[in-house]
């Protein structure tokens, strides 16, 4: 049986279950942001990269 994981979002604090690794300025470092925030830093950003899906439940 998978366990049950959150992190929190870089951008709002906010605990989640999924998050999307991304880089969204001119540094380079990965953050993990919310379905929520996602959306606003992924938009008009010449910077955003997309570097996968963080889950809560981990497979096998």
């Amino acid at each position: 049986m998978a366990r049950v994981r959150e992190k929190q979002c870089d951008r709002c604090q906010t605990m989640a279950t999924v998050l999307y690794r991304v880089q969204i300025d001119e540094s380079g470092r990965w953050q993990f942001v919310c379905p929520h925030c996602w959306p606003t830093v992924q938009q008009n950003n010449p910077h955003y990269t997309y570097g996968g899906t963080w889950k809560a439940r981990k497979r096998h």
